[in-house]
């Protein structure tokens, strides 16, 4: 048995995984409490998370109908970007900051500029640093909490942290490592020069974890965390990674040929390659895989946020929201929204807000504005999926996951508007599922079991899921479409 846990920004999940029979027996879930304020902050305790993830732990052991005791390996998917800076006792010394905050895109404009612009944080990183990576948050810090900054021993990440307070050591992997904009991503190594020039009081080999490969275990559970949860004694626990990384893994995505794609509080598409890339855009991080190689990506900020924003606005619940996106017409009669309510990463405007362009006394309807928000979430991701280029030209499927891809409505329209055929794992909470399978690979790679046959065993797709690309509906989407990128070269142009 092999437990996967994915701390979100909303919730923590947890799965309960038997690798011998291939199948999940349980899941849990627990709520997390954002913290939002003017200019883009958004916070979260790290407190809630250990809380939550006990909660979801239990949840789980009981659905699954087991005994903790027969656990063999827990692995952690967590929310990237995010900033956990600790004191000497592994305290919080400020909330963390969370990958959607952009209150620090001023300290990010400054670092980018420092480093000699894109071409420099090409040349020293292999990306370009964004607000919401790591490194921006550090610096806002040292700027505007002197006092927490003074008093930081540890930086890590969100899965870093749930790690350390598993096993009480400080490591991290390539993978997650990739989004804190100090890390090399093609070395695969702390890029000391540039956390010198975001933090020069702080020594990198202090304060940053160590690297370990992605199949090495970050450590074993510490008996008073297996006292409280009811393990046994020497559970592994694996490197872990970010949540797109182990949502690859979770959807089977370790090979070329398949894209994954997240319909989650924000959106991310990711297609494996064997090598560094160098895109044609900064928007495409070139990060580094949880299983070894690399996952280019993007990410928007805005696509369950931004429709569950408009759904609750009208007081609709899910059902009914999808019953009044599908009685619209596509393009919505007309109606464009940019739902950049978070700002928003691709395309890179951290300062950005949510636009509805193009109403009429006619088309201004509850249809018409909730498909319309849904469109404007999808086309984002459909330019990004462009952004990737070559290595998602020659896609032959598209794996859906997140939240959003519990709707039909949803699968179909993307695989309308990508002209790709779609489909989701039978889990599409895929992160955490993605966390089981790297935890199980960790324990049992030395008895020579492969990464590929455990996602094999474990991968499920879901046939009822299946949704063709209709030609009528990709070449409709087309007007509409091409209607968002003039709307979206407006908005550049400001």
């Amino acid at each position: 048995m092999y437990i996967g846990v994915d701390c979100g920004t909303q919730s923590t999940k947890v799965v309960v995984v038997d690798v011998e029979r291939g199948v999940i027996l349980g899941e849990g879930s627990r709520p997390h409490r954002l913290d939002e304020g003017e200019h883009g902050r958004r916070e979260q305790a790290p407190a809630e998370w250990l809380a939550a993830l006990k909660g979801a732990f239990f949840q789980a052991i009981e659905r699954a109908g087991i005994d903790a005791k027969q656990v063999r390996g827990i692995g952690v998917s967590g929310q990237q970007h995010g900033m956990v800076a600790l004191d000497a006792d592994g305290v919080p010394v400020y909330p963390a900051k969370l990958w959607c905050d952009t209150e620090t895109s001023a300290q990010n404009s400054a670092l980018v500029e420092t480093l000699g612009g894109e071409a420099g944080c090409l040349e020293k990183l292999g990306l370009v640093l964004q607000t919401g990576y790591t490194a921006s948050k550090v610096a806002w810090l040292r700027e505007h909490q002197p006092d927490a900054y003074q008093r930081i021993a540890t930086l890590l990440l969100p899965h870093d942290y749930l790690n350390f307070w598993l096993t009480g050591e400080r490591v991290t992997e390539a993978g997650d490592a990739s989004g804190t904009g100090y890390f090399d991503t093609r070395a695969q190594c702390w890029q000391k020069e540039v956390f010198a020039a975001i933090a020069p009081e702080l020594d990198p080999d202090r304060v940053l974890p160590r690297i370990i490969d992605a199949y090495e275990p970050a450590g074993r559970v510490r008996p008073l965390v297996a006292q409280e949860l009811g393990l046994g004694d020497n559970v592994v626990v694996s490197s872990g990674g970010g949540d797109n990384m182990m949502g690859a893994i979770g959807t089977g995505n370790i090979t070329q040929g398949l894209v994954t794609l997240s319909l989650g509080t924000s959106g991310t598409v990711c297609a494996y390659s064997p090598n560094s890339v160098v895109c044609d855009s900064a928007m495409v991080a070139n990060f580094c895989a949880s299983h070894g190689g690399w996952l280019p990506l993007i990410c928007t900020m805005n696509v369950t946020s931004a429709t569950t924003r408009v759904r609750e606005l009208f007081g609709l619940d899910l059902a009914t929201f999808g019953e009044q996106v599908a009685s619209a017409p596509i393009g919505a009669d007309g109606v464009t929204v940019l739902p950049f309510f978070n700002g928003e990463r691709v395309p890179m405007l951290p300062d950005a807000t949510g636009d509805f362009l193009g109403l009429t006394s006619l088309n201004m309807t509850q249809a018409n504005l909730c498909r319309g928000v849904m469109e404007g979430a999808t086309f984002g991701l459909r330019y990004g999926l462009e952004l990737l280029g070559e290595l998602a030209a020659g896609t032959s499927q598209i794996r859906l996951i997140g939240g959003g891809a519990k709707s039909p409505v949803w699968r179909q329209m993307v695989a309308d508007i990508t002209n790709t055929q779609v489909i989701c794992p039978e889990i599409t909470d895929a992160a955490a599922l993605g966390a089981a399978i790297q935890a199980a690979w960790c324990d049992l790679q030395p008895e020579g079991v492969s990464l590929a046959s455990l996602c094999e065993r474990l991968v499920h797709l879901d046939a009822a899921s299946l949704a063709e690309p209709d030609a009528e509906r990709v070449a409709a989407y087309e007007g509409a479409y091409q209607r968002y990128l003039a709307a979206l070269g407006q908005r550049h142009s400001l």
